[in-house]
């Protein structure tokens, strides 16, 4: 069974993230998305934490070993700073550890050293697809064999830095199964739309790309896993997303219950309204409830055993829960819950889109 106490290492990066997210992801977070765009020296200091590089081998130019549960830890203190910026810091990771954990040696000996590097590069992954209905085990994007290599075609939405990417994975279903393909970013017939506009992430510059008829080489299908397709990326970034949800949904519940001990009505902080009590108590009973889940995944994964169930669990709870803590959040500010002074209304925008975000941040 997994151990509920972090180990020194994991409790010193814990600490590193949390400061990181505390003095610079949250100051910078709202100018950045009223401005659309995130300071690149913000990104660069991410970074340099090292989280992904703690997670490849020194083999591939990284200083450690894979741990989902080392990267949930971290990821759940970068989305308590800002979910925008998270992401944007995690997105090469999207691109390298699909290559780590799905890659064959020659994959992963000429592709990840350029990733793992003293600078944060614009890697990223085209995952998410502009349906209503998207389910990442039935993809609409198609890949087809084709002599010795792959045709795909497909549109992808939301897809991360893609105007400036220097790689790409791309996904699609390969005779019925999601697979994942190491695109360049330059290849024929990847066309690069116009930047997304969403209810929330406005910082994170998001792009819709179509593939059309792109031709890339055997060694392009990362199709060394257990599972020989994409189930366990598809795991890794739904417990990736719910971490992240953690992280948003502690910061809501930490700044409103601030704000409710503050904030006197009558003379009387309305923390001690039983309604806003009772609302505190079940927002921190649900946190500690999902983060449990997102845990359980993680410790699965690094098992080896098939967390595809319990991911995906993890996923919708934290999705469920993020929408009602930052609604109830905005609830408990009152009027000022809804203006952008305060970051909750943007914690909203933004936690209510998690069921549509798996694919942006992967453990």
């Amino acid at each position: 069974m997994y151990s509920f106490e972090p180990s020194d290492e994991q409790r010193m990066l814990m600490d590193a993230a949390q400061r990181y997210a505390v003095n610079d992801l949250r100051k910078a977070a709202h100018d950045a998305d009223e401005a659309g765009e995130l300071p690149q020296a913000l990104i660069e200091k991410g970074w340099e934490l090292g989280v992904l590089q703690a997670s490849i081998p020194e083999a591939y130019g990284g200083f450690g070993e894979h741990s989902a549960v080392t990267g949930v830890l971290a990821a759940e203190e970068l989305g308590y700073g800002d979910m925008a910026g998270a992401l944007a810091v995690m997105a090469p990771a999207t691109y390298a550890l699909p290559v780590l954990l799905a890659g064959s040696e020659a994959q992963k000996a000429a592709l990840l050293p350029p990733v793992i590097g003293d600078t944060w590069k614009p890697y990223t992954a085209a995952f998410i697809e502009p349906d209503f209905d998207f389910y990442a085990g039935d993809m609409r994007a198609r890949a087809r064999q084709d002599g010795p290599g792959y045709v795909i075609d497909g549109v992808k939405a939301m897809v991360p830095f893609a105007d400036r990417a220097q790689g790409m994975i791309a996904y699609a279903a390969l005779d019925g199964k999601p697979q994942a393909f190491v695109v360049p970013a330059k290849a024929e017939g990847v066309k690069v739309g116009e930047r997304e506009k969403l209810l929330g992430l406005g910082a994170l510059p998001l792009y819709r790309v179509a593939f059309e008829s792109v031709r890339v080489g055997e060694d392009a299908w990362l199709g060394s896993s257990p599972t020989k397709d994409a189930t366990l990326l598809i795991a890794a970034s739904n417990v990736a997303m719910a971490a992240l949800g953690v992280g948003l949904s502690r910061a809501a519940n930490d700044y409103a219950r601030n704000y409710a001990k503050e904030r006197e009505v009558f003379g009387v902080p309305i923390a001690q309204k039983q309604s806003i009590a009772f609302m505190l108590a079940e927002m921190a009973i649900e946190i500690e409830a999902i983060r449990l889940l997102v845990w359980e995944a993680a410790w699965l994964l690094d098992t080896g055993k098939d967390a595809s169930k319990e991911a995906y669990l993890a996923l919708t709870g934290a999705a469920d829960m993020t929408m009602m803590i930052t609604d109830r959040a905005v609830q408990i500010l009152g009027g000022h819950g809804y203006i952008r002074e305060h970051p909750v209304e943007r914690w909203y925008r933004t936690g209510r889109g998690i069921p549509s975000f798996p694919g942006l941040a992967m453990v």
